[in-house]
């Protein structure tokens, strides 16, 4: 059965075949979770306001619009989690769906077992955080971090980050000054189960210094240590 965190957490299935929705459903509702269903992009986000779902599995093909318009759709209501389903040759449209806000993605065909853990690991990321990082936050004159309110500041601006985005954030200014590997930030943000994905790593690390560093070519908060992991500028020693 599921984890007791993760009982009754409603997933929204988004696939025009009926066969691998419920092949799904079959395997969600054996872990605890509640199913809902639809078989076109439309039905998929009309569903998302009616039943406000904890997690959406989408497929990239579908009869009306293809599962990346129905992303960029979703993103605009809200930030709800995002697994996309893509074939298992389509490299590109994995990438293409982490670049537009997916938290995540599963290559059909998919084990039963693949699936729990990929929605588990996913809806853990969405958690709220804890570890003592209370207060604001004053990296310097332009960046300011609340964890508490989830509020990050840049020159004076609310930037929104995603939920995979903002757990990365957290155990990056968490460790401040030290040189966190890939293995540990996979570990702590993705999930054991993600230990062969580095790519992630890189991925939101871009997608990070995209929304916080003036210049992302030459970040100045986010540096990399070439060979082992990033490091988080040591802002208590106000070196910036």
């Amino acid at each position: 059965m599921a984890e007791d965190q993760f009982k009754n957490r409603k997933i929204l299935v988004v696939d025009d075949e009926e066969r691998m929705v419920r092949f799904i459903r079959l395997n969600l509702e054996h872990d605890g979770f509640l199913v809902e269903e639809a078989f076109k992009g439309t039905q998929a986000i009309q569903k998302v306001r009616d039943t406000i779902p904890d997690l959406i599995l989408l497929d990239v093909m579908l009869p009306d619009l293809d599962g990346f318009e129905v992303l960029k759709m979703l993103r605009e209501i809200n930030n709800v989690p995002v697994i996309m389903l893509t074939a298992k040759a389509e490299e590109d449209d994995r990438i293409k769906g982490l670049e537009l806000g997916a938290d995540d993605y599963i290559t059909k065909p998919f084990s039963p077992r693949e699936l729990s853990s990929r929605v588990k690991a996913v809806l853990r990321r969405a958690e709220p955080l804890s570890g003592g990082m209370h207060g604001l936050i004053e990296v310097d004159e332009r960046l300011k971090i609340d964890f508490d309110r989830r509020e990050i500041w840049v020159a004076g601006e609310l930037v929104k980050l995603r939920p995979t985005e903002y757990r990365l954030l957290f155990h990056l200014v968490q460790n401040a000054g030290w040189v966190i590997t890939h293995d540990q930030i996979l570990s702590k943000v993705w999930g054991y189960e993600y230990r062969d994905e580095p790519h992630y790593v890189r991925l939101y690390i871009n997608y990070l210094r995209q929304k916080l560093e003036e210049n992302p070519a030459v970040p100045k908060y986010i540096l990399t240590e070439r060979g082992v992991g990033y490091r988080f500028i040591d802002y208590r020693k106000k070196s910036i």
